[in-house]
């Protein structure tokens, strides 16, 4: 299972929900897109000591998740097609259901706009 900025979010906040889901999967990953969104996200944070000390020691324990040129092709095709469709999604999004697609992984999300991807498995918490 892929973790969206908002999974990763509630899992280091504690969330025992986003847990009990990941707990339940073979593999938990992390596209580096999100570890990039993270990171921005907690940069003016007021927990950002807190957030940064979480990183090196729980990061290890998911697949971090790079970008090929494999990821670029699928990421390329799926953005043509929601254009197409009139249903484009977040151009960072669109990278991590490339990531999703590419690796045959559902995703973690609270973003509904996951839905319009053709094939991709968005679950919530």
């Amino acid at each position: 299972m892929i973790l969206d900025t908002n999974a990763l979010s509630a899992f280091v906040d504690g969330d025992a929900r986003v847990g009990d889901v990941l707990r339940r999967q073979p593999r938990a990953a992390i596209p580096v897109i999100v570890l990039g969104e993270f990171r921005y996200g907690i940069a003016e944070s007021r927990r950002r000591s807190a957030y940064e000390a979480w990183l090196p020691t729980h990061l290890p324990h998911f697949d971090l998740l790079a970008v090929t040129d494999d990821t670029a092709i699928a990421y390329a095709t799926l953005r043509v097609a929601l254009k197409r469709k009139g249903r484009p999604i977040p151009a960072n999004d669109a990278w991590i259901a490339a990531l999703a697609l590419q690796h045959r992984l559902p995703i973690l999300s609270r973003d509904e706009h996951f839905d319009v991807v053709p094939d991709l498995d968005r679950r919530s918490w």
